[in-house]
Order: structure tokens, then C-alpha cells, then sequence
């Protein structure tokens, strides 16, 4: 597999505990967070009622948006083309993509969740997708993942589709350059920022250091358990 041209990309994903009293505070971090280097995207993962998820998108939403990342809310396209974000991310249990697709518009950014399925992608591809996710690739804090992905997937994708993949679950500064070698356009991350022991910023900055010394489709792919 000839490597990609271009970089791994960070999609940043919000911890689940920023709905109360925590979410000043979290929106300084985020901003610094952003500041630090380049983010493609940042997504907000609430589990909670529509107005704690409206409430955080109206304090976040601006402070993405103004640095060029775009704002995408997890499983809720109706809440995502209310608010005026930039895409939604629906699973395989959530909203259809076609009716995310009718709610955000032709414009917006819709991705979905394959698990470790080739298939999935190539209907979530051929649907109009923007991104197929995968993963999990490594046990994650934040969500108990429904499926373990290897990484021959990500090279089996990135050789023969052109959508763009994202993987996902437990990826960190640490444990990252396999999945991007193997094929990762960009890997999601939640605690591997927010936990970091430097720093979120410093975080930030430490992954794109990485994307700059590892291309994409560089590494030959092995089970993940292998790394």
C-alpha cells in the first residue's frame, strides 16, 4: 500500500462529564486545547436531556467554530441541524444515515459507525457518507466499546475506498502510530487529550508531531493485540 499524502488529522471527542457545573471549565480547556495545534473536528458525546446537550453546544459551539474545527454532535442530527453545527456521527443503532443525511443537508458532515465491518462502510460509502468510523482498537475509559477492530481493516480500506476512515477507542500519544501506519486518516480521542498527564494542549501537540513522522498507510498492518 502506497502511503497516503496527506496526514493523520485529530477528531477530538468530548469526556462525558461536562454537562453540569464542570462545563466552564472544560471550555477553557478545550480552547487551549485548540489553540495548541492543528484539530480537524470535535465532537460532542452527551448521554444526557436535549437541554444539557443544547446548553454545552451553546457554550462550545463558538469557541470550535472561530478556530476553522468543525463541531459535529453524536447520534442527534435533529439537535446538530437545530444548533447550526457542522455535522452529526450516528452508530449503527441510531438515527438511519438517510434521515441524518435529510435533517443536516447536502453541506454537512455525516459519519457513521462500521464497528469492524468493511461491509457497513462500503453501504455507509456508497450511501454518501463523509467518514465510516472504526474501532474499538484498544480498550477505552470512556465508552464500553461494542466491538474490537484490527488493524488490516484500516489497510484494507485505505487501499481500495476513497471516503475517508476515522478509528477509535483507546488511542493515545502512546499506542497511535500503528493505527495510523495501517491506514487511520484520523483518530478520535477522548482521553488520550482530556487525561493526558502533560496536558490536553500538550496532548495536542504530541499527536500532531506524530502525524508528522508517521504517513499514513506506512506501517503494514497486525492485530492490534499485538501492540
Amino acid at each position: 500500500m502506497e502511503p497516503s499524502p496527506d496526514p493523520c488529522r485529530l477528531y477530538l471527542i468530548s469526556p462525558p462529564d461536562i454537562g453540569g457545573e464542570t462545563l466552564s471549565g472544560f471550555a477553557d480547556t478545550l480552547a487551549a486545547a485548540l489553540d495548541a495545534a492543528e484539530v480537524a473536528c470535535f465532537q460532542l458525546r452527551l448521554k444526557e436531556d436535549d437541554d444539557t446537550v443544547r446548553r454545552a453546544a451553546e457554550v462550545l459551539l463558538s469557541i470550535v467554530q472561530e478556530r476553522d474545527v468543525a463541531f459535529i454532535i453524536n447520534d442527534r442530527p435533529d439537535l446538530a441541524a437545530e444548533l447550526g453545527c457542522d455535522g452529526v456521527h450516528v452508530g449503527q443503532d441510531d438515527t438511519p444515515y438517510e434521515e441524518a443525511r435529510r435533517l443536516m443537508g447536502d453541506d454537512s458532515i455525516v459519519g457513521v459507525t462500521c464497528h469492524n465491518s468493511i461491509h457497513l462502510a462500503m453501504e455507509g460509502a456508497e450511501a454518501g457518507a463523509d467518514y465510516v468510523a472504526f474501532g474499538a482498537f484498544f480498550g477505552s475509559t470512556t465508552k464500553s466499546p461494542k466491538s474490537r477492530a484490527d488493524l488490516e481493516t484500516l489497510s484494507r480500506w485505505q487501499e481500495s475506498m476513497l471516503t475517508p476512515c476515522v478509528a477509535i477507542g483507546g488511542i493515545t500519544v502512546e499506542n497511535c502510530r500503528p493505527v495510523i501506519g495501517a491506514g487511520a486518516d484520523f483518530i478520535s480521542v477522548a482521553a488520550g487529550v482530556w487525561e493526558y498527564g502533560e496536558g490536553a494542549p500538550e496532548a495536542v501537540r504530541a499527536f500532531n508531531r506524530i502525524f508528522a513522522e508517521v504517513p499514513v498507510g506506512s506501517i503494514p498492518a497486525f492485530s492490534a493485540d499485538d501492540c
